[in-house]
């Protein structure tokens, strides 16, 4: 393990072209729940599965019971920044980090100060009516009972976040590919690479430092130049 923390040190200290890709793993450690593990919202009893209810036709078909879980299970506040988050927004400041490439939801790595954050399946901080297209922030939406209405046209407000039968934001992921094609070195931690078409983004990359931060293998260790299992704080507060 010394060994391969060494070597991405070197190699972070030899780059100032650095792309982050990070899932759920990483905003476990401030205590966000991972969907898929074991204890995470997949396995849970709910009416209906969480993938029905995260879906687009879901949400338009029975708002109120997708609010009723989305209000409850993502709506979660009094979290801070971890390690990884702080490590990353401290690499940009320093000129390493070039982007943060994320599938979560939480605006964690803005809190912690990063700028240039590509979210890939949107944001639970950014909400709009459907009707007029007002903006309200998370503290308006996690104050409402039931479901969301604009204060000015009673529109039905939507999280602007990613849902099931929904496409992936297009500038955001034209960025996100151009970003990884040119990156010297690509680190990608605390995802399980198996939620498409996010996880095929890394496919982009052309260079040969690619580094995977997991505490379990991924589909794609096999193309790694280097595999850290363990937590990507812990292992990122160490660089």
């Amino acid at each position: 393990m010394n060994e391969k923390i060494a070597t991405l040190k070197k190699w972070i200290d030899e780059s100032d072209n650095i792309v982050f890709f990070g899932g759920a793993g990483v905003s476990t450690e401030s205590g966000i729940p991972d969907f898929r593990s074991v204890d995470g919202l997949y396995n849970q009893k709910y009416d209906y599965p969480p993938e029905t209810i995260l879906s687009h036709t879901f949400f338009m078909r029975k708002t109120d019971e997708f609010y009723r879980f989305y209000q409850d299970k993502l709506m979660i506040d009094n979290v801070l920044p971890n390690k990884a988050h702080l490590k990353l927004a401290e690499l940009e400041r320093e000129g390493k980090l070039k982007a943060v490439i994320t599938q979560n939801i939480d605006g964690l790595h803005q809190a912690a100060g990063s700028k240039e954050v590509m979210e890939l399946h949107g944001s639970i901080q950014r909400n709009y009516c459907m009707k007029c297209g007002k903006f309200f922030d998370f503290k308006y939406m996690k104050e409402s009972n039931g479901v969301p209405h604009c204060d000015e046209c009673s529109g039905v407000i939507k999280p602007d976040v990613v849902l099931y039968e929904e496409g992936l934001d297009e500038v955001t992921i034209e960025k996100s590919v151009n970003y990884i094609r040119n990156a010297d070195v690509l680190i990608i931690g605390g995802t399980s690479l198996a939620v498409y078409p996010a996880a095929g983004l890394i496919d982009y990359y052309r260079g040969n430092k690619l580094v995977l931060i997991n505490l379990s293998s991924t589909p794609k260790d096999g193309m790694a130049d280097l595999c850290i299992e363990g937590k990507i704080g812990e292992v990122l507060s160490q660089i």
